[in-house]
């Protein structure tokens, strides 16, 4: 009998939807207010999950939904680079 690997899910934040930690791209916050794109998933902090699409991207920054969910002021630097990182997936 082989063991099926289970598959990590996460929510995206604008979204809602539950989808493999995989397609989504993970933002972390440090303790210190220090933002970051996590391409790893492995980085310390608090994270959120938002899917790697240009619609999503501007919904996150107008609503102001990964401000809410990672309790900090999140860079316009940051939403400049997911949106390169969008039209190049």
């Amino acid at each position: 009998m082989t063991k099926v690997k289970k598959i990590p899910m996460r929510t995206c934040v604008v979204t809602k939807e539950v989808c493999p930690k995989k397609s989504l791209i993970r933002i972390a916050a440090t303790k210190e207010g220090i933002v970051s794109i996590d391409l790893n998933g492995k980085a310390p902090g608090r994270g959120a999950y938002l899917k790697l699409s240009k619609e999503v991207i501007l919904l996150a920054q107008k609503n102001k939904a990964l401000d809410r969910k990672l309790e900090v002021t999140i860079p316009e630097e940051i939403y400049e680079n997911l949106l390169k990182l969008a039209n190049e997936s």
